[in-house]
């Protein structure tokens, strides 16, 4: 009884591998560790096991619970690359372009005040995202004591979604505008355009990884 009531759970939930399956694992020796305690007390082998299954609770209303633990799991995971990622793929891409190219005093062609204007908001931008997820990363461990883990994690993955959103738009509009102005731009120099192209796949890893936390979140009212 304790393998199918630990096989409906694993169904039911959706996550990270290894977050899930610590939790199954959790479930498994609580569970064993109930049943034994049954039999010690002279019950057979079956019915301590229904017990067991019993006491843990219904599979749905577990699986609740931890639907929204590896949510919140896999969300402070992304916050922290939102964090740490985000403002260090902007530094390194500045670095990288004094050292390689220049000042920008260098371009050939002239800039646009409707494209510093860009520039600055983008630049701004890169800097209020890990800002969003430092405030994220505080507020779930203040709001841990006094909110459900279902209201936790719903909390968490509106602000993931927001920071996400953010840096993702910031990052499509300064290469398209950077595009419309002088393509060669975006070529400055070989570390440059590593440095681009890796900020570019954060940010789709980054959407990803917050539309599988949304998928997650999803499937606790479900």
């Amino acid at each position: 009884m304790i393998d199918e009531y630990l096989g409906d759970l694993d169904r039911r939930l959706h996550g990270c591998g290894k977050f899930k399956a610590d939790l199954l694992e959790e479930a498994r020796d609580g569970l064993h560790d109930a049943a034994d305690a049954y039999r010690a007390g002279g019950w057979s082998d079956e019915d301590a096991q229904r017990r067991a299954v019993a006491d843990f609770g219904p599979a749905a209303v577990v699986a609740r619970d931890y639907q929204a633990e590896l949510g919140m799991l896999s969300g402070v995971r992304t916050l922290w690359k939102l964090v740490i990622g985000v403002p260090l793929m902007q530094v390194s891409w500045d670095y990288a372009r004094i050292l390689t190219f220049g000042e920008w005093t260098k371009l050939s062609t002239p800039t646009p005040e409707w494209y510093r204007v860009i520039a600055h908001a983008t630049h701004g931008a890169v800097f209020v995202v890990p800002v969003i997820g430092v405030l994220a990363l505080v507020g779930i461990r203040w709001l841990s004591r006094r909110l459900d883990a279902v209201r936790l994690a719903r909390f968490c993955g509106a602000l993931i979604a927001l920071a996400v959103g953010i840096n993702l738009a910031s990052v499509g509009l300064v290469i398209g505008s950077t595009g419309l102005v002088d393509v060669s731009r975006l070529f400055l120099s070989v570390p440059c355009v590593l440095l681009m192209v890796a900020w570019v796949l954060l940010s789709v890893r980054l959407v990803v990884l917050a539309r599988r936390s949304w998928g997650g979140y999803a499937t606790i009212v479900a």
